[in-house]
């Protein structure tokens, strides 16, 4: 399966998640391509979209490569066999720089904007793809203690392993993909320009 773009990739979403509709739901985008999933999914449901926002810390010499990911509060989760073979002090020093991106995004994009709380609705979590999942798997654990009554993953495509990790940690995964043979997120769109920050921007104000 193949998506035009994440509009396209959204809406097939929205129709999948359509159960969802009229119920108390708040939407969560992983920033920044999840954003424009999340923009359809929102819409399509009447829910609001607000973001959950970790940081993927890429092995050295090949960032798509996640070791860890890192949240804004400084929570922290890492493929232990592989980051334990990382210079600890860079992957400290590495963390901090992501750290301080994520809180950087959300006053950016959301400018002062207060996170809306998921306690006691359903919250899904929405991105763009899954390769290693790290950084959903550490939004899901953001969201978890805010006490949503339900955590829902909802992404277009994923590798079977994370799928399968992510299964263990949400209440509900929605994936309408998951190949056997899984190399890169980008390479089940036919566009997967990267967002700016504007284009965020955009995207949020018009969803308030």
């Amino acid at each position: 399966m193949r998506f035009i773009d994440r509009s396209d990739a959204g809406r097939r979403l929205a129709e999948a998640l359509a159960g969802y509709k009229g119920s108390d739901v708040v939407v969560y985008a992983l920033p920044r391509g999840g954003v424009v999933l999340g923009k359809e999914i929102a819409r399509s449901l009447g829910a609001p979209l607000d973001l959950v926002i970790t940081r993927k810390i890429g092995y050295p010499g090949n960032e798509e490569c996640a070791v860890c990911a890192v949240a804004e509060d400084g929570h922290m989760i890492c493929d232990g066999t592989i980051s334990s073979l990382l210079d600890q002090e860079w992957l400290l020093a590495r963390a901090k720089e992501e750290m301080q991106e994520a809180k950087r995004r959300r006053q950016v994009y959301l400018r002062g904007r207060g996170q809306l709380s998921p306690e006691g609705k359903t919250a899904i979590i929405v991105d763009d793809g899954v390769a290693t999942g790290l950084t959903i798997l550490l939004a899901i654990k953001e969201i978890r203690h805010r006490s949503p009554r339900k955590i829902v993953v909802a992404v277009p495509v994923s590798s079977r392993e994370a799928a399968d990790r992510i299964r263990k940690e949400a209440d509900e995964l929605v994936v309408l993909e998951t190949p056997v043979h899984f190399m890169a997120v980008g390479e089940h769109y036919e566009q997967f320009p990267q967002l700016t920050d504007e284009e965020v921007i955009r995207i949020m104000e018009q969803c308030k």
